[in-house]
């Protein structure tokens, strides 16, 4: 059983189809890569597969225990309790909080709280803190940002406010991660370390991760499988070495006649 199955997407925003009858399926601890040009509808699916935007039609489903729970018309943190997370095109951090309060948001909105222990200060609510602490240390660490937990968000390097945002994305322990363009305005050494952190994302979490990415030096190193998308039509599917053979893919993006 697939993890998640996407039948027949489709997203029309007035009377232009950004997606159209788009089929997509997701296995566990898969590296997938979304390609196509600028416009082609990439995060216009990746925002209907985390319920920033409703489907006009088709179906998504995750499969969960067993069971499969239709995503369609969920809301996005319901989505994220589920087991799916992302990043941004744009980073979207709390760029006025401290790297790790951006963290203890992640946690904190996937551990829910008790509203007693919260209101009357426990001793229950300080060692769950502290925990929390802790384990957010532990992934900064992952990403070389733990001697960064005291600095505003907003005052990190570019690169490592990408990394940031990668690291509250795992924060809420996902299933499946969702990287838009992640590489996006990195220079070619910060892109080489990038590439590397994805693949000891997927290795070490042991989830999957799908990546929306120009950049084809990461795509065709990282990922097992590519989606290519044009006009919001799925275009062609395979791996990278069937992609980077496809003429219908080369004619549309990889630059071919």
């Amino acid at each position: 059983m697939s993890l998640l199955e996407v039948k027949e997407l489709t997203k029309n925003f007035g009377g232009l189809a950004a997606v159209s009858n788009v089929d997509f399926v997701i296995e566990e601890n898969e590296l997938i890569g979304l390609i196509g040009p600028n416009g082609a509808g990439k995060t216009t699916f990746f925002n209907l597969l985390t319920g920033v935007y409703v489907p006009t039609e088709g179906t998504i489903e995750l499969e969960k225990d067993g069971e499969k729970i239709l995503l369609n018309g969920k809301a996005p943190y319901k989505i994220t309790d589920l087991g799916l997370a992302r990043t941004f095109q744009n980073i979207r951090l709390f760029k006025e909080l401290t790297v790790m309060d951006n963290v203890l948001i992640a946690m904190h909105s996937k551990k829910g709280s008790n509203t007693f222990h919260s209101l009357f200060r426990t001793p229950t609510y300080y060692r769950a803190e502290e925990e929390m602490r802790t384990k957010a240390l532990e992934l900064l660490a992952i990403f070389e940002l733990e001697n960064k937990y005291d600095v505003l968000a907003k005052n990190l390097p570019y690169g490592e406010q990408r990394r940031l945002e990668i690291v509250r994305a795992l924060a809420t322990k996902p299933k499946i991660l969702f990287l838009d363009e992640p590489a996006a305005g990195m220079n070619p050494q910060e892109t080489a370390e990038l590439t590397a952190l994805i693949r000891k994302i997927q290795k070490d979490f042991k989830i999957t991760v799908v990546l929306i990415e120009h950049d084809m030096s990461l795509v065709m190193n990282v990922c097992e499988r590519i989606y290519v998308l044009e006009y919001g039509r799925l275009l062609a599917h395979g791996t990278p070495e069937e992609i980077q053979k496809n003429p219908a893919v080369i004619k549309a993006y990889l630059g071919g006649d």
